[in-house]
């Protein structure tokens, strides 16, 4: 088992980016843009259980609006504000309304790949100026498996990726939905009943916990978003519930588990969203590397892949968005007609994987091993609702456009 030790004089207090927790309250005080008066939580003490953090539900927000939020903190038994922090937030138009919506979606953010001056990411400010209403981080948001061998680690390793300058002015002005992976969770391409000695201390549950911990979240972490009458987004969970990945593939093996399956597939029926779309951590469609046996994309889990892609494919205008690869692809599934948008990684140098730009199989419509995001805008174009796919650089240069309606993907 790995035996962590610190370099003379160092510890958790001080090594690069620690962030330690302290005993204190929180509240938050929220406004639509423009109004006088602020609302109020109360006040609520932070957990040193859970890493000095505290979580808040907001209820009764207007639909479509763009709230500021002021977070204040106070010793414990003071009543004056030690600290604040601002920001906005942008919550979901109502079902009803063919609201215009954009958002961006990336995945693989690695400390050790960092392109920006000052530290951070470069893509965040790139999908700033695009005014994005919300933001799904796909999995892969910090990568435990070099450092993280117990739960102090663990946390640290949160703390120094949002302690980043372009991460916190992101975060704390973009409506945000994060989804976990492997490597946010333990290590490479885990699973529940995994046996390990290479993380140390920290164990497949401590990361369930953690993740919960650092990233707004109910109890269940799969769920559903409506965004207007034209989009309806399903986030779901690809680690908690999947069967061993190395295991020969059977009739009833799988990575989502029968409860997670069938409120995925009931949700999805029930919608009357214009567009559907499956944001999942790991590839529904591929193609991928062959040897892997992680997602739904290898034949290690084919027979549920197969199920839900035929499902998905028999929906109306259902398409998925995929994490976990590190290059940008399209692909259409030759048997169901099924597209698949992956987002490629944070950055140009946390690329890796894919062969070639030139390896291009029958099911690509577009693939460059390049670091970025996605975004995906919905709205009416001369009354039709449409979809316009695109691919970026770190930068923010566009590298690739697709603008789907109902006729062009009825035709898949």
């Amino acid at each position: 088992m790995p035996v962590v030790t610190y370099p003379e004089g160092y510890s958790l207090d001080n090594i690069d980016g620690a962030v330690r927790g302290a005993e204190g309250e929180l509240r938050v005080e929220y406004r639509p843009e423009g109004s006088e008066n602020w609302l109020s939580t109360e006040w609520q003490a932070v957990d040193p259980e859970q890493d000095f953090t505290s979580q808040f539900m907001l209820i009764n927000l207007l639909s479509g609006a763009d709230y500021e939020v002021r977070v204040e903190s106070r010793q414990t038994g003071s009543t004056e504000v030690s600290s604040a922090i601002e920001g906005h937030f942008r919550t979901a138009p109502s079902p009803d309304v063919p609201a215009r919506v954009v958002f961006a979606a990336t995945t693989g953010q690695d400390y050790e790949d960092q392109d920006a001056p000052g530290g951070g990411f470069r893509m965040y400010p790139s999908m700033m100026d695009l005014d994005v209403d919300f933001f799904v981080h796909t999995g892969d948001i910090v990568y435990y498996d070099a450092y993280a061998k117990n739960v102090d680690l663990a946390r640290w390793g949160w703390a120094r990726m949002y302690s980043l300058p372009t991460n916190m002015e992101f975060q704390r002005n973009v409506t945000s939905y994060f989804i976990k992976d492997d490597h946010d969770t333990w290590q490479d391409d885990t699973w529940p009943t995994q046996e390990s000695s290479y993380m140390g201390a920290l164990t497949f549950q401590d990361g369930v916990r953690i993740f919960k911990e650092q990233v707004p979240m109910n109890d269940l972490t799969y769920r559903t978003y409506r965004w207007g009458q034209d989009l309806q987004v399903w986030l779901v969970e690809g680690r908690d519930y999947r069967d061993e990945n190395e295991v020969p593939d059977y009739v009833g093996k799988s990575i989502w588990g029968e409860e997670q399956k069938a409120w995925f597939k009931e949700t999805v029926e029930a919608s009357d969203a214009t567009f559907k779309i499956l944001i999942s951590p790991t590839p529904m469609v591929g193609p991928d590397n062959e040897g892997k046996t992680d997602s739904h994309a290898n034949v290690s889990f084919d027979f549920e892949g197969s199920e839900l892609r035929k499902f998905m494919a028999d929906q109306d205008n259902m398409i998925t968005i995929v994490g976990d690869r590190h290059w940008q692809y399209v692909s259409v599934d030759d048997e169901t007609g099924l597209r698949e948008y992956a987002t490629g990684p944070a950055s140009d140098t946390h690329t890796s994987g894919w062969s070639s730009n030139d390896d291009v199989r029958p099911e690509h419509r577009y693939l460059n091993i390049i670091g970025g995001f996605l975004s995906t805008t919905v709205e009416r174009v001369d009354e039709v609702p449409t979809m316009a796919m695109r691919h970026y650089g770190v930068d923010g240069n566009l590298l690739n456009e697709h603008i789907l309606t109902e006729a062009i993907l009825a035709a898949d």
